[in-house]
């Protein structure tokens, strides 16, 4: 169950509860690691939202998957989670704290997809103009690569969408001529 608003709330709590502490950067890395093994590992994730698993069963399985790996904060606040009956959001909270410690950091994410995986360089290049010519000043850039795209790049920057695509110029050729703008009409 998708609950955007309880994530936020939850997110914004251990933010403050971070920064409170002087945790903050331990805590974020804690959840990327969490985030992380929700990603990778989905039996971890319909686990923590089935209503079958004892809520104690389900605290001693994420501690024994994070022991030694997470803050004893980090740690405290699966707990409460679980003994709040609210574990089933923690992927939920892990995305929204994501989100608000790199909008409170000032860390933009932009999106580069393309049809063969690019070079370090490339990446780097392709960053520092981003910040040249935006007033962004950190970056992070996820790639992706899709082979339907053919050749060329897209940018998502934001709400910003950069097609420069093969694909999308091969469907532009198709469309037009598919409404004749190729062929004068004679009367």
């Amino acid at each position: 169950m998708l609950n955007p608003r309880l994530a936020g709330r939850y997110a914004k709590s251990i933010i403050g509860l971070a920064t409170e502490q002087n945790q903050l950067e331990n805590v974020y890395q804690d959840m990327l690691l969490l985030q992380a093994v929700c990603k990778s590992n989905r039996d971890f994730v319909i686990l923590l939202k089935s209503p079958v698993v004892t809520p104690d069963k389900k605290e001693a399985i994420l501690q024994a998957a994070t022991k030694g790996r997470i803050t004893e904060l980090t740690a405290a606040f699966n707990r409460l989670l679980i003994k709040k009956g609210r574990e089933s959001v923690l992927p939920e909270i892990i995305d929204a704290f994501i989100e608000q410690y790199k909008h409170q950091k000032g860390i933009h994410t932009i999106r580069l997809t393309t049809a063969v995986p690019v070079s370090e360089e490339l990446k780097q290049a392709i960053i520092d103009k981003i910040q040249t010519l935006t007033p962004m000043k950190t970056v992070e850039m996820e790639t992706v690569v899709r082979e339907d795209i053919i050749g060329g790049f897209l940018l998502e920057i934001g709400d910003t969408l950069v097609d420069a695509s093969i694909s999308y110029d091969l469907n532009k050729i198709r469309s037009q001529f598919l409404n004749n703008d190729f062929i004068y009409k004679i009367r």
